[in-house]
């Protein structure tokens, strides 16, 4: 399994390629996809649990992001339900729509483990993606998803939550034996 890349890795802070029409449906993005998705399913923990995951975040410098609906709800270990991950691939994603409203949300992530931080983000958003067909949709969400969307298209423009939050804190020492 590819190791999630931390802070420092150079990968983190550049704009990530978009995929090119001739890569939709290849056996290459599909491998890409398929690797994403083995890293980001294996993110379980006592404390933590990864939703969601961005290319640039295993090292491969593309604009892709997944996100596993299924551990999106409020229900702990949602994961743990015998049924197939529910996976969302979004390539070459756009934010098309944002409310105007911010709300102060609390976030961590997989590429800057151990620190957490309160970032301002839309409380709703719309996102213009490509599946790995190349077929292009749209989706919608609010609170946590809408959050995602911010969160995984910031770091495929090279961005880290830590960069934008108003407040930084580090995971207490009893959760960090856990994790």
């Amino acid at each position: 399994m590819d190791p999630i890349v931390q802070n420092g890795d150079p990968v983190l802070r550049q704009s990530a390629e978009p995929v090119a029409k001739e890569e939709f449906g290849t056996a290459e993005l599909s491998e890409i996809i398929s690797r994403m998705a083995k890293v980001l399913h294996g993110e379980v923990g006592t404390f933590s649990i990864g939703v969601a995951l961005a290319a640039p975040q295993v090292g491969i410098s593309k604009r892709i992001f997944l996100v596993r609906y299924d551990r999106t709800h409020t229900k702990p270990h949602a994961d743990k339900s015998p049924s197939a991950p529910d996976l969302g691939v979004f390539i070459n994603p756009k934010i098309i729509k944002s409310s105007r409203r911010k709300v102060p949300m609390d976030e961590g992530c997989l590429s800057v483990r151990g620190l957490y931080g309160t970032v301002m983000r839309h409380e709703r958003s719309t996102v213009v993606a490509y599946d790995e067909h190349g077929k292009k949709f749209e989706r919608g969400g609010g609170g946590l998803l809408s959050q995602i969307f911010q969160h995984e298209i910031a770091h495929l423009d090279g961005e880290l939550f830590i960069d934008h939050a108003e407040e930084v804190w580090e995971q207490p020492e009893e959760q960090k034996a856990h994790a």
